[in-house]
């Protein structure tokens, strides 16, 4: 296995670059997902790290080794790389054990190796009843499955995934995501996983890159990324979050709705128009007024939802601002009605923008 490193990596398509000055230091062994919208880049990425696509500036190293460059590119088959697409491209004439297996009858290894390979990833990968049959015979899941089997089995450097579970239902894909990030955890190839499906990154990932517009807006592990965003995109793609309007008052406080607010997250300069979000679970709603004023809000219930486990308001501040508030099922607010939100100094996170 072998760390992947992109060195201010950019490809550009006429003027427009669809990858803009990305560096990316993948440890060997470790899960990355690149996340976010269509046409963030990410697609782009991981076919630049396969050697599809040629930089127009920077680099990508594998471990020691220069693979990209714009003067030089080694060819994908050159790179120890494994790539599994959205479609599984399996050879329907061939059944599971000849799928999985035909990258090491390339490699042209002999018969007993071979087996004792096949005996040992059909196990792993749960597929050993179905070995004898085709892909038409096969479910969603099941070819998922083969395609990582496929993959695996060749003891790839680095384990390349196109959004790999987007042809799923979505109960099989909830499943597949853990199958996923068990076989990771059996085999720890360096792997490289793009997703636009956050719950995916979440379940799925030592650490989430978050791509926007053709950069990298943030990187952490799933926990960080959610629970400590540094920009507006990113606090409002992981999740759902408000994001209010505040004016900064010192390095932690903004003033919203006539209110101070105590907040965490990215330093707060005196007078500049701050983003701040917070989660709607985080928020305290009453509607009797607290003893305590910090960081509490009036507002109005415009609407409300109840959702089985639990109530789902939208409130308006007297600023106009509206805010999605989720509490327990027991909790009932009349329209219309006056209340008070408590926004926690902890879970309000000041933005960059």
């Amino acid at each position: 296995m072998a760390s992947v490193e992109l060195q201010r990596l950019t490809k550009r398509y006429g003027g427009v670059a669809v990858v803009d000055n990305v560096s990316l230091v993948i440890e060997h062994g470790h899960l990355v997902c690149l996340l976010g919208p269509s046409g963030c880049g990410k697609t782009t990425t991981l076919r630049l790290i396969a050697g599809f696509v040629e930089p127009s500036e920077g680099e990508i190293r594998v471990g020691d080794r220069l693979v990209s460059s714009p003067a030089q590119t080694l060819p994908p088959e050159r790179r120890n790389m494994s790539m599994i697409f959205q479609s599984y491209a399996l050879w329907p004439h061939m059944t599971v054990a000849e799928n999985i297996i035909y990258g090491l009858k390339l490699r042209k290894l002999d018969r007993a190796t071979i087996g004792k390979k096949l005996e040992a990833i059909l196990a792993s990968t749960r597929l050993t009843s179905l070995a004898e049959r085709y892909p038409g015979e096969l479910s969603g899941g099941q070819q998922q499955r083969v395609a990582l089997a496929r993959a695996l089995i060749v003891e790839p450097e680095t384990l390349l995934l196109d959004e790999p579970l987007s042809n799923l239902d979505a109960n099989l894909r909830e499943e597949m995501r853990f199958e996923v990030r068990r076989l990771h955890d059996t085999y720890r190839y360096t792997t490289v996983y793009v997703t636009h499906d956050q719950s995916e990154a979440m379940t799925t990932a030592d650490l989430i890159a978050v791509m926007n517009a053709g950069r990298i807006e943030q990187v952490g592990s799933p926990e960080e990324i959610y629970n400590h965003p540094r920009s507006e995109f990113v606090a409002r793609f992981i999740g759902s979050s408000n994001v209010i309007k505040g004016i900064g008052l010192d390095a932690e406080h903004v003033e919203f709705s006539g209110v101070p607010l105590r907040c965490a997250g990215e330093p707060i300069r005196p007078g500049a128009s701050v983003p701040v979000s917070i989660r709607p679970h985080d928020i305290a709603i009453s509607a009797t007024e607290p003893a305590v004023h910090e960081n509490v809000v009036s507002a109005i219930v415009m609407r409300g939802a109840f959702l089985g486990g639990h109530r789902d308001y939208m409130v308006e501040t007297k600023d106009g601002t509206q805010l999605r508030v989720v509490t327990s099922a027991a909790e009932r607010l009349a329209e219309g009605s006056t209340v008070w939100l408590r926004l926690p100094p902890q879970r309000c996170r000041a933005l960059t923008g």
